[in-house]
């Protein structure tokens, strides 16, 4: 079986399901520091600690890809939500499948995730490893802890490919 996905643009109701678009857009700012800065409050709900976990900050040095591209696994993190926020503009995409034991083949999504914009994973969503569309650095906020975060499927029968 072969299935080809194309990435959509995302916005905050579209990805609900799997967790939070982080972005100032439509966002009332505090005014702080006497004028000089604006503070947008509230834009992911992180969720890390779940049997005793802790949230971690982290900068993951990702890599370009390169498209189609194949999809050959997918992973989740039942403990704990997942943020990444790039460090510079730049464009990223996500692949996705709702919570379950499984990931869905005929529920994945997968979304462009436009420059000024992070997302967040909330835990349990199946998720393709970062897609980055340059070399560029992301700012990571997750779980850090005892217990088992990370659970891997592997693709065998299925043939995925990811074209943007």
């Amino acid at each position: 079986m072969e299935k080809n996905f194309k990435p959509i643009k995302i916005n905050r109701s579209n990805f609900a399901i799997f967790g939070d678009l982080i972005s100032t857009n439509d966002i009332n700012p505090m005014d702080i520091n006497a004028g000089y800065a604006k503070r947008f409050d509230n834009l992911a709900d992180l969720n890390t600690e779940k049997d005793g976990g802790k949230t971690i900050v982290s900068i993951f040095s990702s890599l370009k890809r390169v498209f189609p591209m194949t999809i050959d696994m997918m992973e989740k993190h039942p403990l704990g939500s997942q943020a990444f926020i790039p460090m510079k503009e730049t464009t990223f995409l996500c692949f996705v499948a709702p919570p379950g034991e499984l990931p869905d083949i005929n529920k994945i999504q997968s979304f462009i995730i436009p420059p000024k914009n992070g997302i967040n994973y909330k835990p349990g969503v199946w998720h393709f490893p970062l897609i980055s569309t340059e070399d560029t650095n992301f700012l990571v906020i997750d779980r850090k802890g005892k217990g088992k975060n990370l659970i891997i499927h592997k693709f065998d029968k299925e043939k995925i490919v990811l074209n943007y």
